[in-house]
């Protein structure tokens, strides 16, 4: 059995058709009908049950179909390894939240390409179940997040970097802006920009926490699904925001972070990998991530 009776049986399968098949894998329908019955053969059962216009899988096909397309993505997956190797360069893909990880994700990337100059980092802005589904499903081999309840993290490894106090952001001629703290309390009266409850469920419950404490409910006005368009409509007068203090950076001047009473308390910003360990570019980016962790 070669590689090449799979790549057939999966088209053949898909298309439900030789024909087409043919057409797509480029071979003539005979040589295609031939490898696949070769295939049966060395089997010793059918995979396919034939019509005159179409074909239709077995039980035993359906089964093998699967385990088929398996062996050609882990097959394809080999070659990418293998030729990254062979031409001096691995990749490493890391997931990171924008605004809690603008402190030590630059330095921390700098770092690491001058300890690693042939590994390619790709950085991937996403939310943080995207980050958790990406690490569950092999696509990134590290990710930077707020950690939120521990139940999310099962089957993962998490190790805390950074505390990130709480801040209240608003526009720079807001009168909150001249004060040096602002009650809890007092932002109820005044309407509140949020991310988006959908991609962001845990913002909304931190939310729910901190003004549980003041004993008041917040006026959400606003969700948004990024940190810019959020800056945005704070900026713009629209309302005031509950941020890390982390986003002073990627905001500048364009908004004014004022402390808030009660503290609430502070958002953990933690390194996140699977389970079956990390690999050795990941492991030296997260010793650039502690370092750059510590002189923040």
């Amino acid at each position: 059995m070669e590689l090449r009776h799979l790549r057939y049986f999966v088209a053949v399968a898909e298309e439900e058709n030789v024909s087409r098949a043919a057409l797509k894998l480029h071979v003539s329908q005979p040589a295609l009908s031939r490898q696949i019955r070769d295939l049966e053969d060395e089997l010793g059962f059918l995979l396919l049950e034939r019509s005159a216009k179409s074909v239709r899988l077995t039980e035993a096909g359906r089964v093998f179909l699967g385990e088929s397309r398996a062996v050609l993505q882990r097959v394809e997956e080999a070659v990418k390894a293998a030729r990254a190797i062979a031409t001096g360069g691995t990749e490493l893909h890391v997931g990171y939240a924008m605004s809690p990880t603008v402190r030590i994700l630059p330095q921390a990337l700098r770092a690491f390409q001058a300890e690693m100059p042939t590994t390619r980092v790709k950085l991937h802005d996403l939310t943080t179940e995207e980050m958790l589904t990406g690490l569950r499903d092999g696509k990134l081999q590290i990710a930077f997040m707020v950690r939120s309840h521990l139940a999310m993290m099962r089957g993962l490894h998490s190790e805390e970097l950074a505390r990130l106090p709480i801040r209240l952001a608003v526009a720079p001629k807001h009168p909150f802006a001249r004060r040096k703290t602002v009650k809890l309390a007092e932002l109820a009266q005044h309407p509140l920009i949020a991310f988006n409850r959908t991609e962001y469920p845990d913002y909304h419950e931190l939310l729910a926490n901190w003004f549980g404490t003041a004993k008041v409910k917040p006026h959400i006005a606003e969700e948004h699904d990024s940190v810019s368009s959020l800056i945005a409509a704070v900026e713009a007068g629209d309302g005031v925001a509950l941020v890390t203090e982390s986003m002073a950076c990627v905001a500048g001047t364009r908004l004014s972070l004022t402390h808030l009473t009660p503290a609430p308390s502070p958002l953990v910003l933690a390194a996140v990998w699977p389970e079956s360990g990390l690999s050795a570019a990941a492991e030296a980016f997260l010793t650039c991530a502690r370092k750059a962790a510590l002189e923040k």
